[in-house]
Parts: structure tokens; C-alpha cells; sequence
């Protein structure tokens, strides 16, 4: 989904249209991801500047419940205090902002996103990918990160740009310098696919068509282009671990567990820890035994494979929402009318057997595949798959730091955390609906809503 999950559909896959190098711009290498992400987006914020968030109550993203009465300081782009409205000293002059009738909380941390893309019922993806204009699908990106902020998420990892090199990096740049408002994106440029594997399928045009995701093969050009990803702003790398590479279109792996295991360790030495599009039992089987951090859909995953990533400590990200969106526009299903189609059955199923068998649960919907701003749908279907209205949120906010290694910084309410916060209305630990009713938004000490 994104780039990901094309499988019934060949003309879904994605492709590369040449890029302007006059979008381009060096990149530095930003470092062991684990450890930090730009602290500032938007605008620099002013280090003295106080303010006293007065919400209904405060979830701090790991307790059990909401407290109420309580409030918190935020100076800079920091959080300084939380706590009893009693117990929090205030400095003279602060700003005092009033949010009746709302529970604050982290901003979320959103899992797998495609900014480069829109919803498939609007544009097919080959068309947006060969037809829309570099141009076009930046400014296009430009507001698709604004929605995003504006419903709450403040932090993404953006798993691909469908063709548009590292337009991402280049994103992330205009938003950390206050240029245009969005998230904190995670980057990761194009993903890595075995040489030939991938699309748009070259048997489907009168030409040899460029392709949506880097290709390569062989340990030494793996290596190769992990390390140039690196330089040119790739926090992430992504690797298609399998593909409808078979004879009558079945998913297959496209790598050797070998190639994979030096796909992550020269990412490793880079700092840059490594998500796999899997949706194969045996795609999955490889890239967790290689040692990746995240499997992404996994919709054909079994109890075993689900206990070996428990094991080797690999998340998941089930993209529960781009299953269904893909069955809307291409089954003509209708949800709550007529038989659930396949692959909607699929994803649900697999979802209860990673549950059932303890895997860590990234929030992370494919958003792109639908609509830019619905973030909150992959929640409701997580609820609706088995977990807790409390267990979903955690994912979206300490559970996502944890995983993408922003522990320290994001995903709670804390001294010394950035001050990325969202106030909604009603009690989103109790029912992940009321993150559709969104307030107020800050990120870095600034109100973005």
C-alpha cells in the first residue's frame, strides 16, 4: 500500500518519474535515528516564552486514564511541567491558554504515510506517478501535511515518495524552517526492490518505464545504494522483502535472507534502522531473521512467523485502513454490505493472530492510499480488530516513539519532552473517535490549530 500493496493490480505499482535536479539540494546525514529528531518545526521558538495549557484533563500517554484538574507548562518548545494546576508553578507573565471540555495529550506519531500520493479513487496511482508533474505533487504534499497536522499527528515516517527521489528530505526541510506547516517527517526516500521485481510493469507500456522504487541487486549494489540513500536525507531505509513477482501474479520474496542482512547492516552503520514491505509469511520469515525494526502489512502472516518477530523484537504496522480502501475502490465493497471481501478477511485475520501473539503494534494506516487528514480510521479499525481504545492510543504515542526510537523526546507528556500536543473533545482512551473532534494543535511550543 503507498507503494506497497499493488499486488491484484499491476498498474498500482509504484514508478519514478525523472527528477529535477534542480529540486535537489545537499543533504547531511542526520545521524542515529534512535537518538533525536529536529526539535523545531515551524519556526523557531522563542526559549523564554511561557505558557499554561489549561485543558479539562491531561493523558500523558502511558497512563491508564485521563487526569483531570491537571495542567500543563510549556516553555519554548518544551514541556517544563505537568501536573495538579496546584502543584505547577507559573511563571509571571505566561501565556494562559483556555481548553474547556478537552483531554490534551501527545500529538500522534503516525507510522506509514506517502504525502506524494492521493486516493486512488481520485487518480490511479500509475497516473499520478507518470502524468502528475514533480511540480504538482510537491505542492500537492505541501497541503496534504498541513491536513495531516491539523488533525493532530505531529510527527510521521513517510515510507516512500512514489517516484519522486528525496522530495521528502526536501519537504521536511521547508517545514523545520518554517516555510510551509506540517508534521516532523521521518524520511526515507524510495524504497530498495530487487532489480526487475517491481513498476510500473515494463511488460504494460511501448517503453522501458521508470520505476517507483530503487532497484538493485546483489550484496555489493545493495550496499551501494543503502549508503547513497543515507546521503542524500534517508533517516529510514525501506526494502521490498517480497512481491507479486510469480508466474500468475503470486507474492514471492525478492530477496535472499543474505541480501537483506546486509541491507541492514550497512543501514545499521549508518544510523538508519530498516522497515520491510512483507505480506508473505516467507517475506516476513526473512526480513525479521535479517533483522529489520519494522514489517509493514504482513497481511499474510501466520502464528509462527507473528512469535518469530515477537522474538527478534520486529513492530508491525498492519495498515489495517489501506486494506480496506483498496477493497472500496477496487472490489466495489461497501462496508457493513454484502460478503467481506478477501483481502479485507485477510488483513483482519492476520491482525488477531499479531495480537494474539504479542507483536508490537505500530499505528500506521498507509494514509495516502486514503485520504491525507483521516489518520484516526487506522485507530477505529485496530478497536474494531481486538485492542483496547487505551492500547491503540499508546501505539499512536508512546508505543510509535518507542518503536521509531523518539522515546526521550516524543509520544508523551513529560518534563524536558517537545511540546507537541493535541487537545480533542471527550476521551480518546475510551473511544479513539473523539480524536476526530481535534481543538487545538501544537507542535515545538507553537499552536498550529
Amino acid at each position: 500500500m503507498g507503494n506497497d500493496a499493488r499486488r491484484e493490480d499491476p498498474s498500482l505499482t509504484c514508478s519514478l518519474l525523472p527528477v529535477s535536479r534542480i529540486m535537489r539540494s545537499l543533504t547531511v546525514a542526520v545521524g542515529w535515528l534512535f537518538v533525536a529528531l529536529p526539535v523545531v518545526a515551524q519556526q523557531p521558538a522563542d526559549t523564554g516564552r511561557s505558557m499554561l495549557l489549561v485543558p479539562s484533563a491531561v493523558w500523558d500517554g502511558v497512563a491508564d486514564a485521563p487526569a483531570s484538574g491537571w495542567v500543563v507548562l510549556v516553555r519554548g518548545d518544551r514541556i517544563v511541567a505537568a501536573g495538579a494546576a496546584g502543584s505547577v508553578t507559573v511563571p509571571p507573565g505566561s501565556e494562559r491558554v483556555e481548553l474547556p471540555g478537552t483531554t490534551l495529550m501527545p500529538g500522534l506519531i503516525e507510522g506509514h504515510a506517502h504525502l506524494f500520493l492521493h486516493p486512488y479513487n481520485e487518480a490511479l496511482w500509475d497516473d499520478q506517478v507518470l502524468k502528475e508533474s514533480a511540480g504538482y505533487r510537491m505542492a500537492a504534499a505541501v497541503g496534504h501535511a498541513e491536513a495531516t497536522l491539523r488533525a493532530g499527528v505531529t510527527t510521521i515516517r513517510d515510507l516512500g515518495t512514489e517516484g519522486l527521489g528525496d522530495f521528502d528530505a526536501q519537504l521536511r526541510r521547508a517545514i523545520d524552517r518554517g516555510l510551509v506547516r506540517g508534521p516532523r517527517i521521518l524520511t526515507s526516500n524510495r524504497a530498495i526492490v530487487a532489480t526487475g521485481s517491481y513498476a510500473p510493469r515494463r511488460t504494460d507500456y511501448a517503453f522501458d518505464p521508470p520505476q517507483g522504487a530503487e532497484e538493485a541487486s546483489g550484496i555489493d549494489e545493495i550496499v551501494r545504494v543503502v549508503r547513497r540513500q543515507a546521503a542524500e536525507g534517508a533517516d529510514w531505509i525501506k526494502v521490498y522483502a517480497d512481491f507479486s513477482v510469480g508466474p500468475r501474479g503470486e507474492v514471492l520474496p525478492t530477496f535472499s535472507t543474505e541480501e537483506l542482512r546486509a541491507l541492514v547492516e550497512a543501514a545499521h552503520a549508518l544510523g538508519r534502522p530498516v522497515a520491510a514491505h512483507a505480506s508473505s509469511a516467507e517475506g516476513m520469515r526473512r526480513a525479521a531473521l535479517a533483522g529489520v525494526q519494522t514489517i509493514e502489512h504482513g497481511d499474510g502472516g501466520t502464528p509462527e512467523v507473528f512469535r518469530l518477530m515477537k522474538e527478534k523484537k520486529v513492530a508491525w504496522c498492519p495498515t489495517l485502513a489501506a486494506s480496506e480502501a483498496y477493497a472500496e475502490y477496487f472490489d466495489g465493497w461497501r462496508k457493513g454490505e454484502g460478503d467481506l471481501p478477501a483481502r479485507v478477511a485477510q488483513s483482519r485475520a492476520a491482525f488477531r493472530a499479531g495480537l494474539a501473539a504479542g507483536v508490537t503494534i505500530c499505528f500506521g494506516g498507509d494514509v495516502g492510499v486514503f485520504s491525507h487528514g483521516d489518520n484516526v480510521r487506522e485507530l477505529e479499525l485496530m478497536v474494531a480488530g481486538g485492542m483496547t481504545p487505551l492500547a491503540a492510543l499508546r501505539a499512536a504515542t508512546s508505543g510509535n516513539g518507542r518503536t521509531f526510537g523518539l522515546e526521550h523526546r516524543f509520544g508523551r507528556i513529560a518534563p524536558g519532552f517537545a511540546a507537541d500536543l493535541v487537545a480533542v473533545r471527550g476521551d480518546p482512551t475510551r473511544d479513539v473517535a473523539a480524536l476526530r473532534s481535534v481543538e487545538a494543535v501544537f507542535i515545538g511550543g507553537r499552536r498550529a490549530r
